[in-house]
């Protein structure tokens, strides 16, 4: 009989009160490390702020990235449009690193391909795609919004240099990056530019590098450097240009003048005067003016405000205006003309070199003398060409009396006609003249008295000239008879020989009387006795 095998008793074993333990110990493990990663991110978890822009073109949520000096320091996470529906609001996250660069004047923009200014920028986000470009300002209150620039900065912030203010009364070809240059030497840029509230001119900012900055001083002159200038001289034919880039898309450029007495640096935010070309801003800026209007009766077509008055070929002032008045007494029209007299101008002297200030202290009665004594203002013509004129001021003594009323504001100088007008006043004289002579009559009576000339012509030739020949024969033949009987062997000459023979001793017969009635006058008497012998 089999036995069946011996299998070993089992023997009941305590249960251990850490079991559960180890079983919730990875979980436990697992929480710990989320938590301390959810801390860990929530420390490390940067900034969230908030950009305006005017469109979205370029955002895009998660993807588009924030960068400074080229290196990521956030991301998009959201894009959305205002409650008023005009603006892009981006919300964006950055790294915590970048909270303290968060201030009142930071400035974002959108960095995309643009062409602007002559240069061309963002190339890179032809394959990248656009990003956020960030500057760091320079103040210390903290900021979360912000207002996108529609246009990158010409420059970063901490660029060491100065911003200036220009005052134009338009833009010219100038746009925001296009160059600055001092001595044909690039040293800054356009920042910015706007209307002014007035909308009398535009008003723009310039950023000057250092160290050129220096070189703006509260006399300095800014105008524009766009295109080339054109001046003829006893040299020739001269072209001015700063550069090839200023030709292509504008500029500006200055310089303080030669003779600039104040050579202070300006200081940031200085306001200067922009001008059209460099003469205009090197042109002699005069301290002390005089205003005055000239009243012409005559055309003053050519001539343009800003044209120069001239004593005996030196300027000393310009026309400043150009008005139209009709006179309801004299029913006339003439044409006043308010002109800028300079009188510091009159004061360089040649032996002193001299300048500034007046030549006498009393202005009127002085004024009064040069107007008694002849001081008249005249239009002449500047140049054949362009037809331009300007105003000669000299002394006419032979022009009419005249004075100055200096109850008017301002007071009037006396002109006298230009030449060109002196002559159309002669030409239209004496064409009147001329428009006076009875020209149809003279022409009638001069036909008239040709016709009675044919007559007589005719009457000549018919009835005159016929006797005329027959008489001219007859004293033809007279004067050959003449001739014939005036020949040496003719008997009239023979009987003259004779007759002037006779003649002459009849003459020798009375001397011989004359001498005998002076030696014995009484034989007047007596008569003649013979002589004893």
């Amino acid at each position: 009989m089999n036995r069946p095998p011996d299998f070993p008793e089992a023997v009941a074993t305590p249960r251990s009160r850490w079991r559960v333990q180890l079983v919730w110990l990875v979980p436990l493990v697992a929480v710990l490390i989320g938590g301390w990663l959810a801390v860990k991110t929530v420390l490390e978890k940067g900034p969230t702020i908030t950009i305006s822009f005017q469109t979205g073109e370029g955002l895009e949520a998660g993807k588009t990235k924030i960068k400074f000096k080229n290196v990521d320091i956030g991301v998009i996470k959201g894009v959305a449009l205002s409650p008023d529906r005009k603006r892009v609001i981006a919300s964006a996250e950055l790294n915590r690193d970048a909270t303290n660069t968060l201030v009142d004047d930071t400035r974002f923009w959108v960095v995309r391909p643009r062409i602007s200014g002559g240069s061309v920028s963002g190339l890179s986000t032809l394959l990248s795609g656009s990003f956020i470009g960030m500057d760091i300002g320079t103040q210390s209150k903290p900021r979360r919004d912000f207002v996108g620039l529609e246009l990158p900065p010409v420059f970063a912030a901490g660029v060491p240099g100065r911003e200036f203010v220009l005052k134009s009364a338009d833009m010219g070809s100038l746009d925001v990056g296009d160059p600055v240059f001092f001595r044909r030497l690039q040293v800054g840029q356009v920042t910015s530019y706007g209307l002014d509230h007035e909308g009398t001119g535009v008003t723009l900012h310039v950023f000057i590098n250092a160290p050129y900055d220096k070189y703006v001083s509260n006399n300095t002159r800014f105008w524009h450097a766009s295109g080339f200038d054109v001046s003829v001289d006893t040299n020739g034919v001269k072209i001015d240009t700063e550069s090839l880039v200023s030709i292509l898309i504008g500029g500006l450029a200055f310089q303080s003048p030669p003779d600039a007495v104040d050579k202070t640096e300006a200081a940031a935010q200085t306001e200067f005067e922009l001008f059209r070309n460099r003469a205009d801003a090197m042109k002699r800026h005069d301290t002390i003016v005089d205003t005055y209007v000239m009243n012409f009766k005559e055309s003053v077509r050519g001539l343009l405000v800003g044209a120069p008055i001239d004593f005996r070929g030196i300027v000393v002032g310009e026309v400043a205006a150009i008005y139209t008045h009709f006179d309801p007494v004299t029913k006339e029209f003439s044409i006043p003309v308010e002109v800028r007299i300079f009188p510091g101008r009159f004061t360089s002297r040649f032996q002193s070199g001299e300048k500034g200030g007046r030549l006498t202290a009393d202005r009127k009665a002085f004024t009064d003398y040069l107007v008694e004594h002849g001081l008249r203002g005249q239009l002449k013509t500047a140049s054949l060409l362009t037809g331009n004129l300007y105003v000669a001021v000299d002394f006419f003594p032979a022009a009419p009396k005249a004075s100055v009323d200096w109850s008017k504001s301002p007071p009037e100088l006396p002109t006298i006609p230009g030449n060109l007008q002196g002559l159309q006043d002669s030409i239209t004289s004496l064409v009147a003249k001329l428009n006076k002579i009875p020209f149809d009559t003279i022409g009638k009576d001069l036909h008239q008295t040709l016709a009675d000339a044919d007559g007589l012509l005719k009457t000549l030739n018919t009835q005159v000239a016929p006797e005329a020949r027959a008489t001219l024969a007859a004293a033809q033949e007279a004067l050959a008879s003449a001739n014939r009987t005036m020949q040496p062997d003719s008997a009239l000459a023979q009987s003259t020989v004779d007759t002037m023979r006779e003649l002459s001793r009849t003459a020798a017969s009375f001397r011989a009387l004359a001498d005998y009635l002076e030696r014995h006058p009484e034989a007047l008497i007596r008569g003649k006795t013979e002589d004893k012998k």
